[in-house]
């Protein structure tokens, strides 16, 4: 794959890393060349001094073709605006970090549906292991392997409550959404055909998903 990352966040120098570590083609696109220059020794990838929000910038980028656009900075309305520019070059999927809640509904206004919200999800990693009385920093450290998939519930998952699901190892529900709403994540909660659950995992678990829900991830 060819990804395009723009940000040099913490998060976004993470994802260029993992994506050079799996064999794919990365670039790198922030403004700051001071930024760029300093991580050009550990990166061995292209980098673009520039807005992410300028239309030419991505599509400099996006060159002779790109699978993916991810936008890791840390300012969500850039990382808004830079998916809406993004998707409209033709970029064929654009992930984003938001980290403020209430500019979720504008991302679903808006038809962005790959969402990464690293503070919701730690935050709720961390009220969970003080409800179940677990090691908070080990949960904390699996993160770094954490990997979100979207499965929707098939004919044979219907009326099965969410706690009798046979998920994987680390495996969570962090969500089960219907008609754009959200329900509640109690083990006792009755799944319905056709509703979407939200699934944190690490990366070795996703195939055993995959099973558990006939095939039908919708991304990850």
């Amino acid at each position: 794959m060819r990804i395009v990352v723009v940000g040099a966040s913490r998060l976004g120098r993470a994802t260029i890393k993992a994506l050079l570590e799996k064999g794919h083609d990365a670039v790198l696109v922030d403004k700051s060349a001071e930024r760029l220059d300093a991580m050009a020794d550990e990166l061995d990838c292209g980098m673009i001094e520039g807005d992410g929000t300028f239309p030419q910038i991505l599509t400099d980028a996006f060159g002779d073709g790109a699978d993916g656009l991810l936008l890791m900075t840390n300012h969500d309305d850039v990382n808004i605006l830079a998916a809406v520019v993004g998707r409209s070059i033709g970029y064929e999927r654009v992930t984003l970090q938001i980290v403020r809640p209430e500019l979720l509904s504008i991302c679903e206004e808006l038809g962005l549906e790959d969402i990464v919200t690293p503070h919701v999800t730690v935050s709720q990693s961390i009220i969970r292991s003080l409800e179940d009385d677990a090691d908070v920093w080990t949960q904390l450290d699996a993160t770094d392997d954490l990997h979100f998939g979207r499965y929707d519930v098939p004919a044979d998952l219907d009326g099965q409550t969410l706690g009798a699901l046979d998920l994987p190892g680390n495996a969570r529900a962090v969500a089960v959404l219907e008609d754009g709403k959200q329900a509640s994540t109690d083990p006792d909660t009755s799944l319905a055909e056709g509703q979407t659950i939200v699934i944190a995992t690490s990366q070795d678990h996703r195939g055993a998903l995959d099973e558990v829900f006939s095939g039908t991830r919708k991304n990850s």
